[in-house]
């Protein structure tokens, strides 16, 4: 592929480092001839993909693991996040002696196209324009994503990887490399996801975008370049997607209907901690995040459907897909992908021949229960990738 010039972090190559570090990464920047052919019919270029990458790749490049990040994810997947100060989203997951050991495994994290921590999405600089996309940005899919994530891949150098694995989001773009490239898979981790978004998921998605359209600073999405952000309607949309994410005993149990203070304020204040806490959620948001990207990323989200894209049966998606290891994980408690949907997935892969594993973890925390410290969805996870590397020969 005539790829252009990589640029990482600390000026190191991919791959090289310290065992179990944070050994590189950066922004892929492809060359102004290799542009990026989107579902709508557009065409993205320049491309680039922002990644980090944990571990080293071995000498047979076989021991690649790509990590695909949720709605709001991004790169820095186990490692500071320089924008933020912010911890990694996914330490409980990457680490020396947990499910993905960068000792064992190359761990590559990348920012998906349409996003705001490096890879091009709307903020990026239109070259038509020399002035941020906006909203002259094209819509973007998760296949769109998933087809710049491979090209990254194969720049890299690799022709296979070890795994793909990712949650909500992430777990969306597993199925959609398990469809599109399953030659390029040994085994797929699918976490809290679905096959299409249902119309409740859609309806939330839906009320993020008009807070974020009818705050008066967003400009018809010209905000960046008029030097105002649309605060206040990321925060509200951020706290509406935020309450999806847990369940209501992990509510009750974390709040109930404790005050913030000793009586009420007779008023419109945060009476309520669960009040504050919703509020907290929305304006550290809008401090790491792009009002654009959000409105791109949660259409992607919503076009997703990967059954309507053959015909209506999601068996056929997965066809090719037959060496392909699967695990499918759900969490009990999660109202907003539930066991259910994940159950649709198992059945469409035993329908088409697939090697597939599926657990749902016990957990009242909902949806965000990948996230945290949940130590069956542990057990799950190295139980399969033990499996996974003892037949890969790792």
């Amino acid at each position: 592929m005539d790829v252009g010039a990589e640029t990482t972090a600390a000026g190191e190559t991919p791959g090289r480092g310290a065992p179990g570090g944070d050994t590189g990464g950066g922004v892929w920047r492809f060359a102004a001839s290799v542009g990026l052919r989107l579902d709508s019919g557009a065409r993205l270029s320049p491309l680039e993909i922002a990644y980090k990458t944990y571990g080293r790749l071995n000498e047979t490049k076989t021991n690649a693991i790509l990590v695909c990040h949720a709605l709001t994810g991004d790169q820095h997947a186990a490692s500071v996040n320089p924008a933020t100060g912010r911890p990694g989203w996914w330490n409980s997951v990457i680490g020396q002696g947990l499910p993905l050991d960068p000792d064992r495994y190359f761990i590559i994290a990348t920012n998906v196209v349409g996003g705001c921590m490096g890879s091009t999405g709307p903020a990026s600089t239109n070259p038509k324009t020399g002035q941020p996309y906006g909203l002259a940005f094209p819509v973007i899919t998760i296949g769109d994503m998933v087809r710049a994530q491979a090209m990254l891949i194969e720049a890299l150098g690799i022709d296979t990887l070890f795994a793909v694995v990712g949650g909500s989001m992430g777990g969306m773009q597993v199925l959609q490399w398990t469809a599109d490239y399953p030659e390029k898979l040994f085994s797929a981790v699918c976490v809290a996801a679905a096959p299409r978004h249902s119309a409740q998921n859609i309806a939330f998605h839906e009320v993020g975008r008009q807070a974020i359209m009818a705050d008066p600073d967003w400009r018809g999405g010209a905000y960046e370049s008029q030097g105002v952000r649309p605060e206040k309607g990321l925060a509200v949309a951020r706290m509406a997607a935020h309450i999806t994410y847990l369940s209501e005993p992990a509510l009750q149990r974390k709040f109930g209907r404790e005050l913030q203070r000793d009586g009420l304020s007779w008023g419109f204040d945060a009476d309520f901690q669960v009040e504050s806490y919703l509020r907290h959620q929305g304006t550290s948001f809008v401090d790491r995040f792009d009002a654009n990207s959000y409105l791109y990323i949660t259409r992607a989200l919503d076009y997703f459907d990967l059954a309507g894209q053959r015909g209506g049966v999601l068996a056929e998606a997965f066809q090719k897909a037959r060496g392909v290891r699967f695990c499918v994980l759900s969490f009990s408690s999660d109202w907003l992908y539930p066991t259910a949907e994940s159950r649709d997935i198992v059945r469409a892969l035993n329908a088409a021949g697939c090697r597939a594993s599926f657990a749902e973890i016990e957990t009242d925390k909902g949806h965000d229960a990948f996230f945290l410290d949940e130590p069956q969805f542990d057990r799950a996870l190295r139980g399969f990738f033990a499996s996974a590397a003892q037949a890969r020969g790792l």
